[in-house]
C-alpha cells in the first residue's frame, strides 16, 4: 500500500553506498577488428577509481590488479587502448607508459614506449598490414605549463619500443588513423584559442612503409571551415566525418581519387550529427558493411539519441527505431553481418554495452547484466521517466531547453501537504560546453525517489542543440547560463507548468557549472532564487584559472568571456570570487585535493571568505582526487553530504535547520 509523506523526506532504497560503492561505469567501447571481440572501458569507484580493460561478454580482466586504463591527454582522458587480432595496447596512467599484451594466452604485459612520466599517450591506430607500428597522440609535459606543453602525432615502434615523431606544428591532434589499405593517414588539429568544437581541420598524408621506418609525405588538409571532427575511413577511398558549417554538424565524406570533400545529405540537416569533442571516444557513427557505403549515425533530438541508417553514397537516410535515448562510443563489430557496437541508455535502464545488428531490419542486444561487470539493480517502477521541455526565455522568447524529472517512488502515492509543491534540485551541467541527456541515472533517481524535483538546464551554449545555440555562451559565460538557470527555475514554479515550490529551489554544479551556482549566488538579476547551493570543484576565480589551469582549456575561457591575458577586466567581472561578501544562502562546495582542471585553493578563498563574515558554509576537501571523484569513499560521502545539506537548508528535518 502507498503511503504520503512530506516531499523531500521519503524513504528511498536507492543509497549512496549502493550506486556508488560497488557500481561501475563503461567509459568506452573497443572492438578487436579481426576477431570482432568486444571489449570496454570499466572505472571503478570500489578500486579508487581504477579503469580497467574488460572482455564485455565474458567480464573477464585483461590487465592487471596493478594497472589503471587511463590517459592524461587533455587531462580529461580518453581513448587510452584498443585491441588488434588478439593483442592489446593500452596506456597505463600510473607510469603513462604504453604497453601491449596477448588478451588470450595472459602473459606479462610489456611496455612498448620508453620510461618517460612526461609524455602521455592517446587515441591509438594500428596499420592494418604492419602491426609493428602503432600510431599515438603524444603530450609532451616536459616542460609542464600551459604555453609550454608540445602535442604531437607519432609513430610508436612496438619492436624496438621506441617513438619517433609524425606530425607536429598544431596545438592539438586527435584521432590519427591509417586507411584500410595502410597507404594514407589522416587526423583531426587544431590551433589556440580554438576548442575542437570551435574551429578545427582535417588533414591527409600518404605514408611510405619500410621494414623498420613509417614516414608520411604529400601533406593535404581536406576539411578548413568550420568544426571537423571524429573522423573515420569508409572504405580506402572515401573518408567520414561530421562538419558544421551548415549551423548543424552534419556528416561529410572525402573522395581520395577525385580530391574532393562535401556533405553526405543533399541538403543540411537541421539535426546535430556530433558532441562536443570533451573525449576522444564520443564517436556518433559507425560503417556497418564491408563496401564501406552503408553507416549508421547518431543525431540528437530534443536532448535525446536519434539513429540514421545512412547510404553513404547518395545521403538517402533513414530513421532507425531505437529504444535507447543515450548513445556514445559507436564501433564497427562486424562489418559483414552488419555489426556494431556502443554504449546505449534508456530512460528506464542503465547504460549497457550493446550490439546492433542492421540489414533489412535493426535489432539490438544488450549484454545482460550477469555477463559484465554490475551496477546497481534496482526495481524499474522506481524511475522518474524525464521529460524534455522547450521553454520560452522573456524578454524575446528564446528557447531554453531543460528535462524535468517529476518527483516518484512507488512506495509513496504523493505528498501528505494538501497543495505541496515538491522541492527542485536545478543541476547545472559541466563544460560549459557540456549537454544534459535524458537516459537513466541513479545519481538523479538518488533525489527523485525521496520527493524532490530534479531539474537539468541545458543553457544557451549547451551543445546538440546546433552552432547558434552553443554560440549563444560566446563572450557570456557566467551570465548567460546563469540567467538561463533562472528563468528556467521560475518558469517551472508558476502558471501553466506550476510545478516546484518556488520558497524551495536549490542549485548545484560542478567544474563550469560550479561558476554558474556560485555567480547565481551573488552575481545575478535574482541571488535569492536558490535556497540553497552546492559547488562540486567549481570555478571561482577566471583571473586565477587563465593562469592555473592545463593547456587544454587555457585559451578556452577567451571566447567564453571576451578579454585576453593582458585584459583581464572581463574574467574579473565574471569572477564569483569577486562577489563573495553577496553570498546570503547556504552553500557546500566539495572539491579534490589534487585538481589540476580547478585548483583547490579557489575553493579555500571563497569558504574562509564567507566564513569569516559569519555566513553559512561548510567544506569538504577529498585527498586524492582531482577535477570529479573517483573513489568510493569520496563519491558516497558527497551524496549524503549534499542530501544532508539540503535537508538541513530547506527544513526537511524536524526541528533541524541551518
Amino acid at each position: 500500500m502507498s503511503e504520503t509523506a512530506p516531499y523531500g523526506t521519503w524513504e528511498s532504497p536507492i543509497t549512496a553506498e549502493s550506486i556508488t560503492g560497488n557500481s561501475t561505469t563503461r567509459d568506452d567501447v573497443i572492438v578487436d577488428p579481426v576477431t570482432s571481440i568486444i571489449y570496454h572501458l570499466e572505472s571503478r569507484p570500489a578500486e579508487k577509481g581504477r579503469c580497467v580493460l574488460v572482455e564485455s561478454e565474458t567480464g573477464r580482466e585483461i590487465v592487471g590488479k596493478d594497472v589503471n586504463v587511463r590517459t592524461g591527454v587533455h587531462e580529461y582522458g580518453s581513448a587510452s587502448a584498443i585491441v588488434h587480432d588478439g593483442i592489446a595496447y593500452y596506456s597505463n596512467i600510473i607510469d603513462n607508459r604504453v604497453y601491449k599484451v596477448n588478451v588470450k594466452d595472459g602473459s606479462p604485459a610489456e611496455p612498448i614506449t620508453p620510461e618517460n612520466k612526461a609524455f602521455r599517450y592517446a587515441c591509438f591506430n594500428i596499420h592494418p598490414y604492419n602491426p609493428r607500428f602503432l600510431v599515438s597522440i603524444l603530450e609532451d609535459h616536459t616542460v609542464n605549463t600551459p604555453s609550454t606543453v608540445v602535442n604531437t602525432v607519432v609513430i610508436i615502434d612496438t619492436q624496438a619500443k621506441t617513438v619517433a615523431p609524425l606530425v607536429s606544428g598544431a596545438d592539438f591532434y586527435a584521432l590519427p588513423k591509417f586507411s584500410p589499405d595502410g597507404g594514407k593517414l589522416a587526423w583531426q588539429h587544431w590551433d589556440h584559442p580554438n576548442m575542437p568544437w570551435d574551429n578545427s581541420q582535417i588533414s591527409l598524408a600518404e605514408v611510405t612503409l619500410a621494414d623498420s621506418s613509417l614516414t608520411l609525405s604529400n601533406v593535404t588538409t581536406i576539411a578548413k571551415e568550420g568544426s571537423n571532427g571524429f573522423l573515420a575511413w569508409a572504405n580506402r577511398n572515401t573518408l567520414c566525418w561530421v562538419c558544421d558549417v551548415s549551423g548543424f554538424g552534419n556528416p561529410w565524406k572525402y573522395d581520395v581519387s577525385t580530391k574532393k570533400a562535401g556533405p553526405i545529405f543533399p541538403s543540411p540537416v537541421k539535426e546535430e550529427f556530433g558532441a562536443a569533442m570533451w573525449l576522444f571516444c564520443f564517436f556518433p557513427f559507425v560503417i556497418v558493411d564491408d563496401a564501406g557505403k552503408l553507416g549508421v549515425f547518431k543525431a540528437y533530438r530534443d536532448g535525446r539519441a536519434v539513429l540514421y541508417r545512412v547510404d553513404i553514397e547518395t545521403g538517402d537516410r533513414e530513421q532507425i527505431e531505437s529504444p535507447y535515448v543515450v548513445v556514445e562510443c559507436m564501433r564497427s563489430v562486424s562489418k559483414s553481418k552488419g555489426q556494431f557496437g556502443f554504449l546505449g541508455t534508456k530512460v528506464d535502464h542503465s547504460e549497457k554495452v550493446v550490439v546492433g545488428t542492421i540489414r533489412d531490419t535493426i535489432s539490438f542486444t544488450p549484454f545482460t547484466p550477469g555477463t559484465i561487470s554490475k551496477g546497481p539493480n534496482f526495481d524499474p517502477s522506481l524511475v522518474s521517466v524525464p521529460r524534455g521541455i522547450p521553454l520560452k526565455a522573456p524578454p524575446n522568447d528564446e528557447l531554453l531547453h531543460v528535462i524535468y524529472y517529476p518527483p516518484h517512488n512507488p512506495a509513496y502515492a504523493g505528498t501528505s501537504i494538501e497543495g505541496e509543491k515538491p522541492p527542485c534540485v536545478v543541476n547545472v551541467h559541466g563544460g560549459p560546453t557540456g549537454m544534459a541527456q535524458q537516459g537513466l541515472s541513479w545519481k538523479i533517481q538518488y533525489w527523485t525517489t525521496r520527493g524532490f524535483a530534479w531539474l537539468d538546464v541545458n543553457y544557451g551554449g549547451s551543445f546538440g542543440y546546433g552552432k547558434e545555440y552553443i554560440n549563444r555562451l560566446w563572450h557570456g559565460w557566467g551570465a548567460v547560463d546563469v540567467e538561463d538557470c533562472i528563468t528556467a527555475s521560475l518558469l517551472l514554479a508558476k502558471p501553466p507548468h506550476s510545478l516546484i515550490d518556488p520558497s524551495r529551489i536549490v542549485i548545484r554544479g560542478s567544474s563550469s557549472g560550479g561558476l554558474t551556482v556560485l555567480n547565481a549566488l551573488c552575481n545575478s538579476s535574482d541571488t535569492e532564487v536558490y535556497a540553497a547551493a552546492t559547488s562540486l570543484y567549481g570555478v571561482t576565480d577566471l583571473v586565477g584559472m587563465v593562469k592555473d589551469t592545463h593547456k587544454f582549456e587555457s585559451q578556452y575561457m577567451f571566447s567564453l568571456v571576451g578579454g585576453s591575458p593582458e585584459d583581464t577586466k572581463p574574467f574579473q567581472k565574471r569572477s564569483p570570487i569577486n562577489y563573495v561578501d553577496k553570498i546570503n544562502r547556504p552553500l557546500l562546495i566539495l572539491q579534490g585535493d589534487i585538481d589540476r582542471v580547478v585548483p583547490k585553493e579557489q575553493a579555500e578563498v571563497v569558504y574562509n571568505s564567507i566564513k569569516n563574515r559569519g555566513g553559512v558554509v561548510e567544506y569538504k576537501l577529498y585527498p586524492g582526487e582531482g577535477h570529479g571523484f573517483r573513489m568510493k569513499e569520496s563519491q558516497c560521502d558527497a551524496f549524503e553530504r549534499e542530501l544532508d545539506f539540503y535537508q538541513r537548508a530547506l527544513g526537511l528535518r524536524e526541528g533541524v535547520k541551518l
